[in-house]
């Protein structure tokens, strides 16, 4: 079943006080493209991650973006005995040698306040012993992500052989309309020799100049490769297998076949189907790039 590669994902774990939480966003892409957002504590994870991430997909860019709580603080203060000591030594010996200066007292709220007096110091964070949670988050938050990924496969899947029944019908209709058409071109060629020669005409002449002409026109094998485009489509539609890149090629050799026949196009019910099909192959296209 076709899978598209537009899609949201979203995973949460706890456990020891730790909250993951992974979010993931999918685009169309060429090739799969993931990029990583996580907190600087899980740097030392991010090869895993990324092993994670990646498995499930072979085409899309996927943004994940992972976040880390705690549920109570892991800091903690630190005071600088020595530094506190150093600045309440060099203002009192300051305030000595300041002629008028009467008072001695330094507030000891203005040393804690100096830099350096006090610090906050985060805890060691045990990376390996979270790896369990943010594991499990990450395997919701694709699972999630791919469920999302095979719904909208699903209505691609229904738009793609829509398209494809019109393309089917139209090209059926074009070779209804391509029958006979050696007979109408020697008729039309006949009667525009017989406006611009008063002579009589050359008949075997005549015969071979229409059956260039018919030959230039003919777009039986442009048709039957059509056909057999359509009918691998057709397979590679119910393949459970990404087939995207093959969605793409397939489309660029039937958009070839039906230029081909546009340019042999020698009456206007032709034509106007060419146009047809170009349309609908265009839109065939726009789904397509939306499938892994």
């Amino acid at each position: 079943m076709l899978q598209s590669m537009t899609g949201y994902g979203r995973g949460e774990a706890h456990a020891g006080g730790v909250t993951v939480v992974v979010e993931l966003r999918s685009v169309n892409n060429r090739f799969r493209d993931v990029q990583l957002r996580c907190p600087r504590e899980y740097l030392a994870l991010e090869p895993r991650i990324q092993s994670v991430l990646k498995d499930p997909f072979t085409r899309g860019r996927i943004d994940a973006f992972v976040r880390r709580q705690m549920g109570g603080s892991n800091s903690r203060v630190v005071a600088d005995r020595r530094l506190a000591d150093e600045y309440a030594t060099v203002i009192n010996d300051l305030c000595e040698e300041m002629v008028g200066f009467m008072g001695r007292e330094v507030p000891v709220t203005f040393i804690l306040s100096q830099p350096g007096v006090l610090q906050i110091v985060e805890g060691e964070v045990d990376v390996m012993g979270e790896w369990e949670v943010v594991e499990t988050a990450l395997n919701a938050a694709v699972n999630d992500l791919l469920e999302m990924r095979k719904k909208e496969g699903k209505a691609l899947y229904r738009d793609l052989l829509g398209y494809l029944s019109e393309v089917r019908t139209v090209v059926a209709e074009i070779e209804a309309a391509s029958v006979g058409i050696n007979e109408r071109l020697m008729k039309k060629l006949e009667a525009r020799l017989k406006r611009l020669l008063t002579d009589r005409l050359d008949e075997s002449r005549m015969m071979q100049e229409a059956a260039v002409l018919a030959d230039k026109a003919d777009v039986a094998e442009e048709i039957t490769r059509l056909r057999s485009h359509c009918q691998q489509f057709g397979e590679a539609l119910d393949d459970n297998d990404p087939v995207g890149r093959r969605l793409d090629f397939l489309l660029q050799e039937m958009n070839r076949e039906v230029n081909t026949i546009g340019s042999k196009a020698a009456e206007h019910p032709i034509s106007h189907r060419v146009v047809q099909l170009k349309s609908v192959l265009e839109r065939m296209r726009e789904q397509s790039a939306n499938v892994e």
